[in-house]
């Protein structure tokens, strides 16, 4: 265990009944995202909301209203402009667009959930931990526990029943309802053990840009994150999609990147949701500000490759960090283009409720910037279950068997702790 861990583990527990708890963890050394990571624990105020039943907490005093929950994330974020941390699920789509979403839950996620902590605790590249709000505990526990886990499979969509709903979203293609669809299915385990361990455990068989681990009330959040949705430093606004993945291999590595790099499909994927990105960013950027900065770059992690591009603009004047998030959300990757009609069809031909799944995990700060990653290679564990979804892009040229396959190869990061 690394000094790091050891002291992100410390805190932790000294927290464990004092309130939420959430770790956004940089694990690349060499990465453009290494340079530092959050820790932030201790509630002293807090919003979440379950479709647009919004519950505001501070102190032992809690609050139910029904508003739109972005309204609610505005008003929290009025009142509190210091350092904020937490979820937008997926299912936010209904509050930017006439949309909705039927399916069964899987878990009982809350669709937003933000935090203000007591303790804010950045740790740069070199493991060096700085307190940025409030002070760090003279009394941290010095043991460290370390435990087992088990993962039980109980669901997994059929290979025939993912490739029918391939089919059914190609014939939709066909039929121009949209061009590029992100469709995707739930693995479902039961779970034994400490969610913490789990999430140490994904990142033993490979470290990535984002890694999130979240407490909070009755649910735990672990993701192995590669894909950044959105950040916003001063006027800079920037997003970097992922569209375009294949699995990484011993014997042919080289060759893997430059079939990835030379494929016209994937490169043709990963520009129409850049095209999808420059049109969300437009909204809420100055005339003639958005660009493409890095198109086709080819980033490597443990098990994949993936082609990953950079957009950005520089945002209005006089608008709000929730505003430029609400006008960009949700990430185009995870919909397909164009992203409303996309989001329509997969209501229709997946059979879940995707939660926190797809939406995105961050913070702000008191000066208003944010930084929030794509929920994606993401375990969600309640009550002795845990969910993991995955999901890839349909387009009219996909072959259904290996978009099947590469669900597959994405789950690994999970499925490894299983064998």
């Amino acid at each position: 265990m690394t000094d790091k861990t050891k002291l992100i583990s410390q805190i932790r527990r000294f927290y464990q009944n004092k309130g939420d708890f959430i770790l956004l963890e940089s694990q690349m050394g060499n990465h453009p995202e290494s340079k530092r990571s959050f820790v932030a624990a201790g509630t002293i105020a807090s919003v979440r909301a379950y479709g647009n039943e919004v519950h505001f907490v501070e102190g032992e005093e809690e609050t139910v209203y029904k508003m739109n929950p972005w309204e609610a994330l505005k008003e929290f974020r009025g009142k509190y402009d210091s350092w904020v941390f937490g979820i937008l699920g997926y299912d936010l789509k209904n509050y930017v667009e006439h949309l909705h979403s039927n399916n069964k839950k899987l878990n009982d996620s809350p669709d937003m959930f933000f935090f203000v902590p007591e303790l804010v605790v950045e740790i740069d590249s070199g493991n060096q931990a700085k307190a940025l709000k409030g002070s760090l505990p003279e009394d941290l526990p010095n043991t460290i526990i370390e435990g087992d886990i088990h993962l039980e499979g109980i669901h997994q969509i059929s290979k025939e029943d993912y490739i029918k709903r391939i089919l059914a979203a190609q014939q939709l293609i066909k039929e121009g309802e949209f061009y590029e669809i992100n469709l995707s299915h739930p693995l479902a385990f039961n779970f034994k053990g400490e969610a913490w361990d789990l999430y140490q455990k994904m990142k033993s068989i490979g470290p990535v840009p984002f890694g999130s681990y979240i407490r909070m009330k009755d649910l735990e959040v672990c993701s192995a994150s590669p894909e950044r949705f959105l950040s916003k430093v001063g006027k800079k606004v920037r997003s970097q999609p992922i569209k375009g993945t294949i699995s990484r291999s011993e014997k042919d590595d080289a060759q893997k990147i430059e079939a990835l790099s030379n494929s016209e499909k994937e490169r043709a994927e990963n520009l129409m949701i850049v095209d999808l990105v420059r049109n969300d960013l437009s909204k809420i950027a100055e005339k003639g500000t958005v660009k493409v900065s890095n198109l086709f770059e080819i980033q490597s992690f443990e098990t994949v490759h993936q082609m990953v591009s950079s957009i950005e603009g520089d945002a209005k004047k006089d608008i709000s960090s929730v505003e430029i998030l609400k006008a960009c959300f949700p990430m185009g990757s995870m919909t397909g283009a164009p992203k409303v009609s996309a989001m329509k069809a997969i209501e229709k031909l997946e059979d879940y409720k995707r939660g926190i799944y797809s939406g995105a995990i961050g913070y702000f700060t008191p000066a208003d910037d944010f930084d929030f990653s794509v929920v994606i290679r993401t375990a969600m564990v309640q009550n002795g279950q845990l969910v993991y979804p995955v999901g890839g892009a349909i387009t009219s040229d996909s072959v259904p068997e290996q978009e099947w396959e590469e669900t597959l190869v994405k789950a690994r990061a999970l499925t490894k702790l299983i064998n």
